[in-house]
C-alpha cells in the first residue's frame, strides 16, 4: 500500500509533469521562496491560535513547498527529496552523540554547546560562533539568535536579575540620549535597549516575537473597543480628546481583567 508521503510525491511529480498544472510548472526556486515565507507565517499564526486543524493544514502547505523545491532540483539533476531526508538523518545522528553514540551528556544547555561545537567543526568556513545566521531573518529573530549563540559558549549574565538590571541601565542611557536631542545617539541607545529586552526574554524562555504578537493583538482588541464605543456615542475618533479615548481604553482593560 502506497504511503501518504509517496502519494504526495507522485502528485507533485504529476503537477510538474507534461500534462500537469501550468502554474506548478512555472514555479522556480525564486518564486517558491516567497510561498515558503507566507506558509511559514500562516503556520505560526495557527500555532499561536492553538488551532490544531489549521496547524495540520498549514504543515501540509509548507511540506508542499519543500517537495516542490526538491522536485525542481531533481529535474535540474541537483538533488532529490531522498537526498534531503538522508542529509537530515545523518546530521541528527551526528549531532546527537549522547543519544546515538557513547557520549554522556545531561542538560539542554550542555546539549546546545555540544551542537554548536560539532556544527563549527562541520562548517570550517565559519570563523565566528555568530556566523550562520540567515541574512533574511527578521531583525528581532536575528538579535535573539545572536544572544542565544553567545550564551551557548557562556557569554551571558549569570542570572536573570542581572539582565533586568541591564534593562534599567540601557533605559537610563536612552533617556539621556533623548534629553540631549541627539537623534543618532538615541537611535543607538534604543537599539541597545531593545536587544537587552530581547535577551531578558530569552533568559526567561519567552519568545519575544510571540510576546510582541500577543501585545499587538491586545492593542487591536482595545483600540477597536474605543472605535465601537465612539460609534455608540455617535462620535468620531478625530473629534475625541486623548483623555476620552484613554478613559475608554482603561474601561476595556478593567473589563478584560474582570473576565
Amino acid at each position: 500500500m502506497i504511503s501518504n508521503f509517496d502519494k504526495l510525491l507522485d502528485i507533485v511529480n504529476t503537477l510538474r509533469g507534461e500534462n500537469g498544472c501550468d502554474w506548478d510548472k512555472e514555479q522556480t526556486f525564486d518564486t517558491i521562496k516567497l510561498h515558503i515565507t507566507e506558509e511559514s507565517y500562516e503556520l505560526i499564526d495557527a500555532i499561536n491560535n492553538k488551532d490544531f486543524n489549521n496547524i495540520k493544514e498549514e504543515l501540509g502547505d509548507l511540506m508542499l513547498q519543500i517537495l516542490l523545491i526538491s522536485q525542481i532540483a531533481k529535474e535540474d539533476k541537483l538533488f532529490t527529496i531522498d537526498d534531503v531526508l538522508n542529509e537530515i538523518n545523518e546530521k541528527l545522528i551526528r549531532r546527537h552523540p549522547h543519544v546515538f553514540g557513547d557520549t554522556v551528556l545531561k542538560g539542554s544547555k550542555n546539549v546546545l554547546k555540544q551542537w554548536e561545537t560539532i556544527k563549527k567543526s562541520e562548517k570550517e568556513e565559519r570563523k565566528s560562533i555568530l556566523d550562520g545566521i540567515p541574512k533574511s531573518l527578521p531583525t528581532m529573530n536575528t538579535a535573539y539568535k545572536l544572544m542565544e549563540k553567545a550564551a551557548r559558549v557562556g557569554f551571558e549574565y549569570k542570572n536573570v536579575a542581572d539582565s533586568f538590571d541591564k534593562i534599567r541601565e540601557e533605559f537610563n542611557e536612552a533617556e539621556e540620549a533623548f534629553n540631549s536631542n541627539d537623534k543618532e545617539h538615541l537611535e543607538e541607545e534604543l537599539g541597545d535597549l531593545m536587544m537587552t529586552i530581547i535577551d531578558f526574554a530569552r533568559m526567561n524562555n519567552i519568545n519575544p516575537d510571540s510576546a510582541l504578537s500577543k501585545t499587538n493583538k491586545k492593542f487591536i482588541r482595545r483600540f477597536q473597543y474605543i472605535e465601537n464605543k465612539a460609534n455608540a456615542l455617535n462620535k468620531t475618533l478625530e473629534s475625541m480628546t486623548l483623555e476620552e479615548m484613554d478613559s475608554i481604553w482603561c474601561e476595556c482593560k478593567r473589563i478584560e481583567k474582570n473576565n
